[in-house]
């Protein structure tokens, strides 16, 4: 696995539940450390507005790419193929996995498949409300994993696509488990 690379990757969707824009952190394997980010707009798809529009655009994150869906994913995929890149990881993976069939040839992981179980997330106080299987029963969004696993709450998640799955990433970094133990993990 040695300069393995993978990518997480996150969506934000408008309020018709088409993608608008879409993150991607490209990470080593054996230290989930960042390696490459991309980001991109999709148009007209951004036009029609969503939950967090208003930070889709920011002054400190470049926009790789700003155009039509067939060019976005055609870019995406071209990326990682050009890095090697045959699994995809992301937080909640169906939902992203559902709206980017273009990436069906992928290997895809839920993060959340570890991060919400105590038998994976060292951070999961005993006194927390968990399921028969150690998932917990609620509080278990990427901000609540995070606030767990920092113990801080200071973190806010910024509902920008490229922003969270670098967070996503760092999810996974602190979580601290190998890319084998996500093979329980993965949905396609």
């Amino acid at each position: 696995m040695q300069n393995k690379k993978a990518a997480v990757i996150d969506t934000e969707t408008n309020w018709d539940d088409k993608v608008m824009s879409v993150g991607v952190a490209i990470a080593e394997i054996n230290t989930w450390k960042l390696t490459d980010k991309k980001y991109y707009i999709i148009t007209p798809e951004c036009s029609a507005g969503g939950m967090y529009s208003s930070v889709m655009e920011m002054p400190n994150i470049t926009v790789d790419l700003k155009g039509r869906r067939s060019a976005v994913m055609s870019d995406l995929i071209n990326t990682l193929r050009s890095e090697n890149i045959d699994s995809v990881f992301a937080y909640n993976a169906n939902f992203d996995f559902k709206h980017m069939p273009e990436l069906a040839s992928f290997a895809w992981y839920d993060i959340m498949k570890l991060a919400a179980y105590k038998q994976y997330n060292h951070s999961i106080p005993e006194c927390a409300d968990c399921c028969g299987t150690g998932r917990l029963k609620r509080n278990y969004g990427v901000e609540s994993i995070m606030h767990m696993l920092t113990d801080s709450c200071r973190y806010h998640e910024v509902h920008n696509a490229l922003c969270d799955s670098v967070d996503e990433l760092k999810i996974m970094r602190l979580l601290g488990h190998d890319f084998d133990v996500y093979k329980i993990a993965r949905i396609n």
